[in-house]
């Protein structure tokens, strides 16, 4: 038996999030605890499982509030690191008209990119069911190099490699790096979470079956989820191709991890059935429960302090049903 179910690495930050504007007409914004691998554990959690985080913050108030909100939410941080000289990363999220957002990241550098090869320790990984990661580790060389090796002991480990792309584009030198190194972590990869405009990308397929009939043709990965925001979310797994529909919010408040939310289902249903002998049947429940969790996620601000309880995300999953 592993200590832990999974164990995620990555980006942990502060995500300003706009709530509302002052007497003088000037915006004023939240700062919610946020970053994709640690929205997922979040979710984990929630659900009952034991998870840790591999990652590093600021020697600043920032980073104190990210520290005491992960250990509050039950996510193991003897593995976050402080960095005495590097800021944590900021990142202020815009809501556009259409409801899309648009992210302005302040991590030019920031502390997460500072963690290096030399700090990952074997131990960090080995006691895992799970490795969970997303290429915001791999936007630069030295988080790259720590999240390669960590990769490494995962595997040697015996650890599922769970993987999100989760493409930023502004924190990319160039987008021909960004698919380079997402190809990188496609290799080692065992369950991937990718959206509608990531698979568009990565393959220049405009029809998402195609985009991952292009991708298994490359890649050997047991299972693909595929998520399409409103329009619900499909799996991929052996000769199969389910769907589920997702599940609308007459207020939609925060979109801003509901991927991570529909991830962290996702982990939690194969800690539970593994990755063998997956059956429609089996694949639809864990898409309807993933698209349920991810639809209430969107009615409150911030993800790691937001996620649903069981409870609620059952009673949402059985409309679908």
């Amino acid at each position: 038996m592993k200590k832990y179910d999974v164990t995620a690495m990555g980006e942990l930050l502060i995500d300003f999030t706009l709530n509302g504007t002052s007497g003088q007409g000037n915006p004023l914004f939240e700062a919610n605890p946020g970053g994709a691998p640690c929205n997922v554990l979040a979710m984990l959690q929630k659900l009952g499982k034991k998870t840790a985080f591999i990652g590093k913050v600021g020697s600043d108030r920032f980073g104190a509030q990210l520290r005491s909100t992960i250990e509050e939410a039950g996510i193991d941080s003897r593995y976050l690191l402080n960095d005495p000289e590097i800021p944590t990363t900021l990142a202020f999220v815009h809501t556009l008209p259409d409801g899309d957002r648009e992210f302005s990241f302040y991590r030019k550098p920031g502390a997460d990119m500072m963690l290096t090869a030399e700090e990952i320790a074997e131990e960090m990984v080995s006691d895992t069911r799970i490795f969970h990661f997303g290429t915001l580790s791999m936007t630069h060389e030295g988080i790259r190099s720590a999240t390669l090796k960590a990769l490494e002991y995962a595997k040697k480990a015996g650890a599922l490699i769970s993987l999100d792309p989760n493409l930023r584009e502004p924190l990319w030198d160039s987008l021909s790096s960004a698919k380079e190194q997402m190809l990188t972590a496609l290799s080692y990869c065992d369950i991937l979470k990718i959206s509608d405009n990531e698979i568009q990308f990565l393959s220049g397929e405009e029809d998402y079956d195609a985009g991952i009939a292009w991708l298994r043709g490359r890649f050997d990965i047991p299972l693909i989820c595929l998520t399409m925001g409103k329009d619900g979310s499909r799996a991929y797994y052996r000769d199969l191709r389910v769907e589920a529909k997702g599940f609308a919010q007459k207020e939609v408040v925060d979109t801003t991890g509901a991927g991570d939310t529909f991830c962290g289902c996702v982990l939690n249903y194969v800690c539970d059935n593994s990755l063998e002998d997956l059956t429609e049947e089996k694949l639809r429940k864990m898409l309807t429960f993933a698209n349920a969790a991810a639809s209430l996620v969107t009615t409150k601000k911030g993800a790691i302090r937001s996620m649903p309880d069981r409870q609620a995300i059952e009673a949402l999953a059985a409309r679908g049903v």
